[in-house]
C-alpha cells in the first residue's frame, strides 16, 4: 500500500513538472505547446523596446543640437540600458517559443531577474541625476560649467552603473530574489521567494532615496520659476512693456521648457513602476500575492523603457527635428550613419566647454 502511495506521489510530481506553466492561467495553445498570451506580450514589448531606443540612441548622434545639455548624458544611458532590457527580453521570449531548451531554468531565471534589475535600477538613479542636474542648472546658472564638468558626469555614470549592479548582488548569495521578471520560469515563480530584508534594503537604498531627490529638485525647480515669473509680472505691470522688450520676460524660459520635459519622462516612469513596487513590497511581507498581478506589473513597468522615446517624439521640437533628419537620410541615396557624420560637420553648435582637467 505504501509503495502504491509513492508511485501515485512520484507520478503527480512527474505530471507537475510536464504540465504547461503559464503565469496569467490562460492562453496556453497545445497547438503551437505555449503560452501564446504571454509570448504575444513579451514579444511585443520586446520589439517596442529595442526599436525604439535604437531610435533614440541614433537620433541622438545625429542632431548635434541635443548635446547641448548636459543631461543628454544621462539620457543617452538610459537608453542604452533601456535597448539591453529589450535585448535581455529575447531571452522568456525565445524560452516561450521552445528555442532555448538546454539552458539550465534556475541559473537562466537569476541571471534575467539581476540583469534587468540592475539596468532599470540605472534608468531610475539616472533620472535622479538628470533632476539634480536641472536644479543645479537653475539654482547656480553662473558656476554650474565649474561644477558640472565632462569629466565628472563620465565618474557619475560610471558609478551609476557600479552602484546598481552591487545592490542587486547579494540575490545571487541566497538573500532575497531582485523582482519577478524571470517568472515565466516555473522555478522563478515557485521556488525562489522574495525575502523582507532584501525587499527593505533595496527599497532604503535606491527606490526612497531616488523618488525622494526627484520630488525634491523639480519641486524646487517649479517653485522657482513660478517665483520668477511672478517677479516678472510684476515687473511687467509696474514698468510696463518696455521690460519685454530687453529679453526678461523669456530669461530661463529654455530651461524651464525642457525641465518640463525631463519631468514628464520622470513622471511617467513612476507612474509605471510604482505598482510594481507596491506589489513588491506586500508580496515580500507575504501580505499580497498572485501570479497574475506579478507577471502584470512586472511587464508594465517594463513596458516604460519604450515610453522614453514617445515623450521625446511628442515634447522636444529638437529631437523631432533630429528625428525627422534621420529618416531623410534613411531614405537618401546616402545611406548609414555616414550622413549623420557629415551632418556633424556642419555650421558649429554652441556646446559646453570641456574641462581641462579632471577635477572630481
Amino acid at each position: 500500500m505504501r509503495a502504491e502511495l509513492n508511485m501515485n506521489s512520484s507520478s503527480s510530481d512527474v505530471n507537475q513538472s510536464s504540465s504547461p506553466f503559464c503565469l496569467l492561467g490562460l492562453g496556453y495553445s497545445h497547438t503551437l505547446n505555449t503560452c501564446v498570451l504571454e509570448a504575444a506580450v513579451i514579444l511585443f514589448l520586446t520589439i517596442l523596446i529595442i526599436s525604439g531606443n535604437l531610435v533614440v540612441i541614433f537620433v541622438f548622434h545625429c542632431a548635434p543640437l541635443l548635446h547641448h545639455h548636459t543631461t543628454s548624458h544621462f539620457i543617452q544611458t538610459m537608453a542604452y540600458a533601456d535597448l539591453l532590457v529589450g535585448v535581455s527580453c529575447l531571452v522568456p521570449s525565445l524560452s516561450l517559443l521552445h528555442y532555448l531548451k538546454g539552458l539550465d531554468e534556475e541559473l537562466t531565471c537569476q541571471v534575467f531577474g539581476y540583469l534587468v534589475s540592475v539596468l532599470k535600477s540605472v534608468s531610475m538613479v539616472s533620472l535622479a541625476c538628470i533632476s539634480v542636474d536641472r536644479y543645479i542648472a537653475i539654482t547656480q546658472p553662473f558656476s554650474y560649467a565649474t561644477l558640472v564638468t565632462p569629466c565628472r558626469l563620465r565618474v557619475c555614470i560610471g558609478l551609476i552603473w557600479l552602484y546598481s549592479a552591487l545592490i542587486f548582488l547579494p540575490s545571487f548569495f541566497g538573500w532575497g530574489k531582485p523582482g519577478y521578471h524571470g517568472d515565466i520560469f516555473r522555478w522563478c515563480a515557485t521556488s525562489w521567494q522574495t525575502d523582507p530584508g532584501f525587499s527593505s534594503f533595496i527599497a532604503a537604498l535606491l527606490y526612497a532615496p531616488a523618488a525622494l531627490t526627484v520630488c525634491f529638485t523639480y519641486g524646487s525647480i517649479f517653485r522657482i520659476c513660478r517665483q520668477h515669473t511672478r517677479e516678472i509680472t510684476q515687473r511687467h505691470a509696474r514698468f510696463g512693456p518696455q521690460e519685454s522688450e530687453r529679453g526678461e520676460h523669456c530669461e530661463g524660459c529654455p530651461d524651464k521648457r525642457y525641465a518640463m520635459v525631463l519631468f514628464r519622462i520622470t513622471s511617467v516612469f513612476y507612474v509605471l513602476w510604482m505598482p510594481y513596487i507596491l506589489y513588491f513590497l506586500l508580496e515580500s511581507t507575504r501580505l499580497y500575492r498572485h501570479l497574475v498581478a506579478s507577471f502584470l506589473t512586472t511587464w508594465l513597468a517594463i513596458s516604460n523603457s519604450f515610453c522614453n522615446c514617445l515623450i521625446y517624439s511628442l515634447s522636444n521640437s529638437v529631437f523631432r527635428k533630429g528625428l525627422g533628419r534621420l529618416f531623410r537620410q534613411l531614405c537618401s541615396p546616402c545611406q548609414g550613419l555616414g550622413c549623420c557624420m557629415e551632418g556633424k560637420n556642419g555650421p558649429a553648435l554652441p556646446r559646453p566647454l570641456p574641462a581641462p582637467a579632471c577635477h572630481v
